[in-house]
C-alpha cells in the first residue's frame, strides 16, 4: 500500500531513496527535495514492507496525465515488483490517460517491460543518453 510521505520528506530514509533517483549528490538530492516542496501539486508516496519503506514515487497529476518524476526501490528489494505495484497503485488512484517518464539506459528496460513506448532523446547530458516512456492506459470496457 502507498503512503504520502511528502511531509516527512526530509528523513534521511526518504532522502536515500530520492538519491536512487537522481544524481547521487546532495545538491541533487535537495533540489529535488526542494521541487517537491515547492510544488503543491507534486505528490511523494512511499511503499512500507515490514515497517520499512522500500520504495517511493513522486509524480504529477497534470489534466489526463501522470509525470512521474523520480521512482526508486532500495537495492536490496529491486525486481521483486515494488516499483511495477506503486506505477499500477499510481494509475488506480489518478485514473489517468496516460503515464509519462524520463529516465536513462540504465532503467529503460523498467518501464519497456511494463508495456511504455519509448523514445530516445538523445545525449541530453553530456554522455547520457535519456529516454521518453509513455504508457497509454487503455479504456475499461463497461
Amino acid at each position: 500500500m502507498l503512503l504520502n510521505i511528502k511531509s516527512y520528506i526530509r528523513r534521511p530514509e526518504v532522502a536515500e531513496l530520492i538519491s536512487y533517483a537522481v544524481f547521487p549528490d546532495d545538491q541533487a538530492v535537495e533540489k529535488a527535495i526542494r521541487e517537491y516542496e515547492s510544488h503543491e501539486s507534486w505528490q511523494l508516496v512511499g511503499y512500507e514492507d515490514d515497517k520499512l519503506i522500500v520504495g517511493l514515487a513522486g509524480y504529477e497529476k497534470k489534466d489526463n496525465e501522470v509525470i512521474l518524476h523520480h521512482i526508486a526501490i532500495i537495492p536490496e528489494n529491486r525486481g521483486l515488483g515494488y516499483g511495477r505495484g506503486m506505477i499500477l497503485e499510481i494509475m488506480t488512484k489518478e485514473r489517468p490517460q496516460r503515464v509519462i517518464a524520463e529516465t536513462d539506459e540504465e532503467a529503460v528496460d523498467f518501464y519497456r517491460n511494463l508495456g511504455f513506448i519509448v523514445q530516445s532523446l538523445g545525449e541530453k547530458y553530456p554522455g547520457v543518453e535519456r529516454f521518453r516512456c509513455v504508457y497509454e492506459v487503455e479504456e475499461e470496457a463497461e
